[in-house]
């Protein structure tokens, strides 16, 4: 197996592959290939022939969960989704975060009522703090997804452009696309949370079996 940050390579059987070829292909630089032959790790440089066809490859996918003062929906859909990949198997495949476009909550942990409709289906959201999306968040993650129109406007501001297509509202990834309300102000978590679950599968549905 080659390991990679995000990356895992399989090879299972073997041929003379010339490293740049394979970089080319896969998209890795050829200075920072790791490899493990007959049981020794060894380094190549460029232009080092590597043994090895692949057979697959898997990349984490990395998704962002954005709203107003991410101490509700955002992290009501980070551990949700968290929890619906991690009962799956896939947790591997996935980093998954939340962030706010405010600064109003920064620190604080998720919002008490939104906390305990988590802990009703056994979801833990211990060790979270709220934070700020930054433009940094754009090149790290694959997806950016926003519950409500307010939060895509908020999040234009900080980033203005979408040249790769990454940004969604979560609904987006149901039949029915909308805005999931902010339960701060309605109280209606039980609804957040059915939408919420509603969108993270939907978002599953979406990039099963595809890597990007």
């Amino acid at each position: 197996v080659v390991c990679f940050r995000d990356f895992d390579y399989v090879l299972t059987t073997f041929a003379c592959t010339d490293l740049p070829h394979f970089a080319l292909q896969t998209g890795f630089g050829q200075n920072s290939v790791h490899h493990r032959i007959h049981g020794r790790r060894r380094k190549t440089a460029q232009n080092t022939a590597l043994c090895g066809i692949v057979e697959r490859k898997i990349r984490m996918i990395k998704i962002l969960f954005i709203c107003h003062g991410n101490i509700c929906r955002s992290p009501m859909s980070e551990y949700i989704l968290k929890d619906i990949v991690a009962k799956t198997g896939r947790s591997a495949d996935f980093h998954i975060s939340s962030a706010a476009t405010s600064t109003e909550e920064i620190g604080n942990p998720v919002y008490p009522p939104a906390r305990r409709k988590l802990a009703e289906h056994g979801i833990s959201c211990d060790g979270h703090h709220a934070r700020q999306i930054t433009r940094a968040d754009y090149q790290k993650y694959d997806y950016l997804i926003v519950m409500d129109r307010m939060n895509l406007r908020n999040l234009k501001r900080m980033i203005p452009d979408d040249p790769e297509h990454k940004v969604y509202m979560l609904l987006d990834f149901t039949d029915h696309p909308g805005e999931i309300a902010d339960p701060w102000y309605t109280g209606d978590f039980e609804t957040t949370y059915r939408q919420v679950v509603e969108g993270c599968q939907g978002f599953l549905k979406k990039v099963n079996g595809h890597t990007v």
